[in-house]
């Protein structure tokens, strides 16, 4: 599993990339790959209010429906519309392309209980055990 170094990571498998209060969010590799073939997402509204832990995005794919899940509280400042009208984009590039909502956080506090590169293979090696 691709597991990029600077990331923050979720136990629902989310990553989230904090630039200054600005947070990016997508699914991990791990993730997509669980799920197959990624057929529909379904995205949060520009401007919508997120509480941490909330549901901001569903998944559909062959194999399954699963709901992305805020890791950080904020406002949703931007959403990647080329995942909608392509979501196999979300197996291609789970990291790069495939960010599904930029938030300007409200408190980066929040943050604490994410985790790191390390943490999160630590994670997924004891699911997988």
């Amino acid at each position: 599993m691709n597991i990029p170094e600077g990331l923050l990571y979720t136990r629902e498998h989310e990553w989230v990339k904090i630039e200054s209060d600005m947070a990016t969010i997508g699914i991990t590799d791990y993730a997509q790959f669980s799920l197959g073939d990624i057929t529909f997402v379904q995205l949060p509204a520009p401007g919508a209010d997120i509480q941490k832990s909330s549901v901001i995005a569903t998944v559909e794919s062959v194999k399954a429906a699963s709901d992305v899940y805020a890791p950080l509280s904020g406002k949703v400042a931007r959403i990647n519309e080329e995942i909608v009208a392509n979501p196999e984009i979300v197996n291609q590039s789970p990291y790069e392309k495939a960010w599904f909502a930029v938030i300007k956080t409200r408190d980066l506090s929040e943050k604490q209980g994410l985790l790191d590169q390390y943490e999160y293979k630590k994670y997924l090696d004891e699911l997988n055990a």
